[in-house]
């Protein structure tokens, strides 16, 4: 059976200051979903463990979210994984052919700093397993080195929140850095669509999408990468 491993920030301030965030709820779910309707089993964990907090502006009245939101919103079973998750770092990544890096804003604030994550992108990468990251998820990958000792997107093609989409909805100011540019400094082949439209891009056993509206896109991409390397 397929193994997917999902890591999803702890972070719930933007600091400094005290605006609220966390996952953006869709980013999570629509992935989780569509890899465990295909029949992959997915592990679901965070950077410190316990309860993802999740961005409450991710989250709308019943009957006006996303297909996955409002799926998950009935469905206790995996509300029970989000409320208690397992520290990322205590889970043995052996047995495991992907790793997903859902989003959110709180991405921002402990994925760039998490030495351990960024070990453990380079370790799927360099035993030739899926990485795949969306929206803000590629926050996890800025840290990360090839073998060489050059950044982990440096020459790949990549995807994530747009510099004019972080300006949009008005946190260019909030976050640490601005993900496109930080991509691009780092000599990543940054690629995207229209704000807010969904867009993403697979380059080898890579795979990033832009914003909320692409991670059915990505999901699917992780699907075809995880089915090649089967072929």
């Amino acid at each position: 059976m397929t193994r997917i491993l999902m890591v999803a920030t702890s972070a719930d301030r933007m600091t400094p200051g005290t605006e609220p965030t966390g996952v953006w709820l869709e980013e999570l779910t629509t992935p989780y979903y569509a890899f465990r309707d295909a029949g992959a089993e997915v592990t679901l964990a965070s950077i410190k463990g316990g309860a993802i907090p999740v961005d409450q502006r991710s989250v709308n009245a019943d009957g006006e979210n996303d297909a996955s939101v409002e799926r998950y919103l009935k469905d206790e079973a995996l509300k029970g994984e989000v409320a208690s998750t397992l520290v990322f770092t205590s889970i043995d990544p052996a047995g495991y052919d992907a790793l997903f890096l859902p989003g959110g804003h709180g991405t921002m604030f402990d994925y760039p700093v998490s030495d351990e994550l960024a070990r453990l992108v380079e370790r799927f990468d360099r035993e030739g397993k899926i990485v795949a990251a969306v929206c803000h998820g590629p926050a996890g990958l800025v840290s990360a080195k090839k073998a060489d000792g050059t950044p982990f997107v440096a020459g790949r093609r990549v995807a994530g929140f747009t510099d004019s989409e972080e300006r949009a909805v008005g946190l260019d100011q909030a976050v640490p850095f601005l993900l496109e540019t930080r991509l691009k400094e780092l000599g990543g082949k940054h690629e995207g669509g229209p704000d807010f439209a969904p867009f993403a891009l697979r380059d080898g056993n890579l795979v990033t999408g832009q914003n909320p509206a692409s991670a059915t896109l990505t999901a699917e991409l992780v699907m075809e990468a995880l089915k090649d390397k089967v072929a």
